[in-house]
């Protein structure tokens, strides 16, 4: 892709999965990382969290690409952590160009008692956790004066809701879905300094979310007639759940030169699930 030789990106969600692949097709492209992961389960969700072990795998990847990445741990709720990781790798690199707010959870299963939690942990991580990333780092986006690019991981639930009275499959909908009021605002606020925002929307993709023993579960119980979260989601095109370097692929267009001209934009990569 053209202009990305010598950029900065800074991704959050980098330890595995949608997060690892960003950083690893960036970095053949020619980009430095900054990324965090929090590398901690977090109670109220039904699957385990990435380890330090895959922040770890994520370091090797990218410097097998030949390119830096400056790996830290940091919650993405907690604004004042988020923002001292992204200082250390902006102090190494000295630029950012590149912002990606690709950290999600979602809980797998019915709800518990506990319901008031996975709802605040859904929408602080998916919602709020992305406005935290792109206040971290925009300041010295802006400062530079040079223009950038800001992509939003959002969902096919960001644009066709997906029905559910779950505590937190409610929060994930209204959260995928507030990304792109989060992201059109910014993007007409910041497109006459040249920094471009999008929101990506996947269907299901490869990952920690998708591969699990929950998510096994739930697929069980919809084969077996079920209802349930995943009882009824289907693609259009006959491929059942893709991989990420297809979003990468992507991405990687996004905060290209060669989509220098597109700001504002839901990009769905779906595999027509929105339209079935």
């Amino acid at each position: 892709m053209s202009g990305l030789e010598g950029k900065v990106a800074f991704i959050t969600g980098v330890a595995r999965g949608q997060g690892r692949s960003h950083a690893v097709r960036l970095a053949r492209e020619g980009v430095d990382i900054i990324g965090v992961d929090i590398c901690a389960d977090i109670p109220s969700m039904s699957y385990p969290n990435a380890s330090e072990a895959d922040l770890e795998e994520t370091v090797r990847l990218v410097e097998k690409e030949g390119q830096r990445i400056v790996a830290r741990k940091a919650d993405v709720r907690n604004f004042e952590e988020l923002s001292a990781a992204f200082q250390e790798g902006y102090k190494e690199f000295g630029r950012v160009d590149i912002i990606l707010a690709n950290a999600g959870v979602v809980r797998l299963g019915p709800e518990t008692d506990n319901f008031l939690d996975e709802w605040k942990d859904t929408i602080d991580i998916n919602l709020t956790g992305a406005y935290h990333t792109v206040r971290a780092a925009l300041p010295a986006m802006r400062e530079a004066g040079v223009g950038g690019s800001i992509v939003l991981t959002s969902s096919t639930a960001g644009l066709k809701a997906s029905p559910s009275r779950d505590a937190s499959g409610t929060a994930y909908t209204a959260a995928k879905t507030g990304l792109v009021g989060l992201m059109k605002s910014l993007a007409g606020n910041l497109a006459p300094e040249w920094i471009r925002v999008n929101t990506i929307h996947p269907t299901g993709v490869i990952s920690g979310m998708t591969q699990n023993a929950a998510m096994a579960a739930l697929m069980e119980e919809a084969k077996r007639g079920g209802k349930n979260a995943v009882q009824g989601m289907q693609n259009a095109l006959p491929v059942e759940i893709l991989e990420p370097e297809v979003i990468s692929n992507a991405i990687a267009f996004l905060v290209s030169d060669e989509a220098k001209y597109i700001t504002g934009v839901a990009m769905p990569v779906d595999a027509g699930f929105a339209i079935v």
